[in-house]
């Protein structure tokens, strides 16, 4: 059993609930017009990746995604390694970041409406939002982690500012932005989706919404099951660049040969 990869576990895992979801209906343990059997969300899954409509939702919210994380990404790193390097300006913001983090980016949901519209650029708001608190926070983790050893080295040979931040802090900080951005990737996805079902009605959020409203169980539940193969993919794909990235860190080849 050691020796079994820990990806067959995870489909096993899957197998037995959708087996539980096949039977629980079937049996009349649940109303089946509530929580329809699992062959039934597939059925209705298959009708409607056959019609183009899919496909295009699908392309805006993974879309929406990509520009959100983006945008999170460059942000939340560049101010991560300035608020890093610059104590005063840490103590001087710490108060109100720590104001601002908590907030739940769904609370600004009526301040996005009203400043933005209904429309996509209030949904990348909220992923923007929610993202940039996950590579901001990690990468000044990474910047305040740096060797004092190394760091007073660099101030003993006058290294330049630019120098200093390519060869000794981006470096020690990498690992812990690709963290970052492996927990945003995440939560950006959350928020896309979260901002299209509630908001613009876009993606696969406001295909959810509007099978909801007419009363399409089947078909909703398809929808869940598209935004939970789409949450697995980012991960996948989060933790492949990850791996590829930090290919020299010793916790990715211990990883690796584990």
């Amino acid at each position: 059993m050691s020796d079994t990869p820990g990806w067959v576990f995870g489909v096993a895992g899957l197998l037995v609930f959708a087996v539980i979801l096949e039977l629980v209906p079937r049996l009349g343990m649940v109303d089946a017009r509530y929580l329809p059997p699992v062959s039934d969300m597939l059925g209705s899954l298959a009708r409607i990746a056959a019609g183009g409509g899919f496909w295009v939702g699908l392309g805006e919210t993974v879309l929406t995604w990509g520009i959100g994380l983006g945008i999170a990404l460059i942000a939340g790193v560049g101010c991560g390694v300035l608020l890093g390097m610059v104590p005063w300006l840490r103590e001087f913001t710490a108060s109100t970041i720590e104001f601002l983090r908590p907030v739940p980016s769904v609370a600004l949901i009526p301040v996005a409406v009203l400043l933005l519209g209904t429309g996509m650029m209030s949904t990348l708001l909220l992923v923007v939002y929610a993202s940039f608190w996950q590579v901001l926070m990690q990468v000044m983790a990474g910047v305040q982690n740096l060797d004092p050893v190394a760091a007073d080295t660099a101030r003993s040979y006058r290294f330049r500012t630019v120098t200093r931040v390519r060869t000794l802090i981006w470096p020690t900080t990498l690992p812990f932005a690709m963290t970052g951005m492996r927990l945003a990737a995440s939560v950006a996805l959350i928020l896309t989706v979260t901002g299209e079902l509630l908001i613009s009605g876009d993606g696969i959020g406001g295909a959810l919404a509007l099978a909801r409203e007419s009363g399409a169980v089947a078909p909703m539940y398809a929808y869940v099951i598209v935004a939970g193969v789409l949450g697995v993919l980012v991960n996948l794909l989060a933790r492949l660049i990850e791996q590829r990235t930090l290919s020299w860190h010793p916790s990715i080849r211990s990883e690796v040969n584990a």
